[in-house]
């Protein structure tokens, strides 16, 4: 089976406009991105951006980009219109990988990956174990509850995903934003109207829910932060930095 690896991006966020062109150690937070998933060495990896400034940087950087529609509702509309233009028909499977996640674990990408090729199910996602409580209320960090307890083994299906719970539930996890799509299961995913669920709590994973595809989860090694506003870039920055 073969997996290709699209990375969404643009210079349009609202809550830190530019984002994916801010530098960490002398490179673009999408170039990290990009280089992350070139590490996985699970398939090609093309940035989808609606941004010549971004193509730019990624090309300069020595990556592979796609120029986009500006107008997508979301992230996936923009990777499947970057499938079409790709044009490869031997594609079985889509990795969609934020393109705001830098710290993203190159084992994680593997791991589901794996799991998508074994099993043949039409949608997979990632999620970590919860590590502070005050996760459960903060409603930046997405929360997805499984039908069985993850291990590093098993796949089960999402019950539901959520950006506040009540601690007690079992089964809750910290959802990461990657995804791996079969390419049918994407261009069906693509084809349907925006849910009321979808819209009211802002995740258009439930629109995949509200319409019966089933989504499967694997159990990540590490939580990775997404750079959302300036003070998780200045936090991911010095991680960074300091790693380095």
């Amino acid at each position: 089976m073969k997996t290709l690896v699209l990375i969404p991006s643009r210079l349009a966020a609202t809550r830190l406009p530019g984002k994916p062109l801010l530098k960490i150690n002398g490179l673009s937070i999408i170039s990290h991105v990009f280089q992350k998933a070139e590490k996985a060495n699970i398939g090609e990896v093309v940035v989808a951006t609606s941004d010549q400034e971004i193509l730019d940087d990624v090309k300069k950087n020595g990556g592979q980009a796609i120029l986009t529609k500006k107008e997508h509702q979301t992230g996936t509309d923009r990777i499947y219109e970057a499938l079409q233009i790709f044009g490869n028909q031997d594609i079985d499977l889509v990795m969609n990988l934020q393109g705001d996640e830098p710290l993203i674990n190159v084992e994680d990408i593997k791991n589901l990956n794996n799991h998508m090729k074994k099993n043949e199910y039409q949608l997979g996602t990632l999620a970590s174990n919860i590590l502070k409580k005050d996760y459960y209320k903060n409603q930046n960090i997405v929360k997805v509850i499984t039908k069985e307890n993850l291990n590093m083994e098993n796949f089960p299906e999402a019950l539901n995903f959520k950006r506040f719970v009540n601690e007690q539930n079992k089964n809750i996890y910290h959802h990461l934003g990657i995804y791996c799509y079969q390419v049918q299961a994407l261009k069906n995913f693509t084809s349907l109207s925006q849910t009321t669920n979808e819209l009211d709590n802002k995740l258009e994973q439930l629109r995949a829910l509200d319409n019966n595809i089933k989504i499967n989860v694997a159990l990540a090694k590490s939580s990775s932060i997404g750079v959302d506003t300036k003070e998780d870039f200045l936090a991911i920055k010095k991680l960074m930095e300091y790693k380095t």
